[in-house]
């Protein structure tokens, strides 16, 4: 084997191991793989299957960044009706940081551009491709284009939330925590808002893989990542909506206690005998289009 195998060879295993960098074992996250996981301890569950509403337009694939060559998209969900401007919903999927993809979002962006929102279902560099905080960066990124095309889409730039599930939600938060007042409402769906809360339990492979150290060997960059660290008086309204699994509620109460603290509106609300990713499957999706609806009327309308 020649010289320059071994360097690779040696490079990739530090990489992969060090830092608490070792790759998960991800499987592809989409609507219908979850369905037909959750279908098996469930099976009263019905796959998602809406029609698109005739009233909103999708324009897909749209790059809002390109970043040293690789070309970021998003999906725009938006209302037909321009006669007026509309408050809009950046859409973060989940996945672990590593899979998951903007389609996704196809259901609920629908949905939500039918009740007279524009929805950006974002693309973000998952963590095989670059580290914290680049899906951060990007969301951020993607919102941007959304301001700079407001003309296009009948936006309302005083008027944008942000809403993500599971990891997706993870990231929305933080988005919203730090945009210093910019993001009017924020939609946690299953997400943790700490990596360094003592309801985080034990450190798993798959935020060390995005976050590229383990806890020990950068905990700042851990507390970075984290919400529930940042969030003030310029901290938005904040729906949380969760499964019945308790590590997915990791500093959930504690955020709420301090947006209480500030008198800014929260709520959650737990749907009863849920899995995570129930957002993937009915009755649960709508009950969570439903929940989601009427927090962001309440807030942005």
């Amino acid at each position: 084997m020649s010289f320059h195998k071994l360097y690779f060879l040696f490079v990739f295993f530090v990489g992969a191991t060090a830092f608490g960098q070792t790759k998960p074992n991800a499987t592809p996250y989409t609507n219908e793989a979850t369905y037909e996981k959750l279908k098996k301890k469930h099976p009263f569950i019905t796959p998602l299957n809406r029609p698109v509403p005739p009233n909103i337009g999708i324009d897909k694939d749209v790059e809002y960044a390109n970043i040293n060559g690789l070309s970021l998209k998003a999906d725009i969900y938006y209302p037909l009706d321009k006669s007026k401007k509309h408050p809009a919903v950046a859409m973060v999927h989940g996945g672990g940081w590593i899979s998951g993809s903007k389609e996704n979002e196809k259901y609920m962006a629908q949905e939500l551009a039918a009740k007279g929102y524009v929805a950006i279902a974002v693309g973000y560099r998952l963590s095989e491709v670059a580290k914290y905080p680049a899906a951060v960066n990007d969301v951020n990124n993607a919102i941007e284009y959304l301001k700079k095309n407001k003309k296009k889409y009948s936006v309302d730039t005083k008027k944008i939330a942000i809403l993500g599930e599971s990891a997706g939600a993870q990231i929305a938060t933080l988005v919203g925590v730090k945009s210093k007042g910019k993001i009017k409402a924020i939609v946690n769906v299953d997400g943790v808002v700490s990596f360094i809360h003592e309801e985080s339990g034990k450190e798993g492979t798959y935020d060390a893989f995005w976050l590229g150290y383990a806890h020990k060997d950068n905990p700042e960059i851990w507390k970075d990542a984290s919400p529930l660290e940042f969030v003030d008086k310029n901290t938005p309204p904040t729906l949380f909506i969760n499964s019945s699994q308790p590590r997915f509620h990791a500093g959930r109460d504690d955020m709420m206690k301090k947006l209480k603290s500030y008198n800014t509106f929260t709520e959650f609300y737990e749907i009863k005998d849920t899995p995570h990713s129930f957002w993937s499957a009915e009755p649960w999706f709508t009950e969570t289009l439903n929940l989601t609806l009427d927090f962001l009327d309440k807030t942005l309308k």
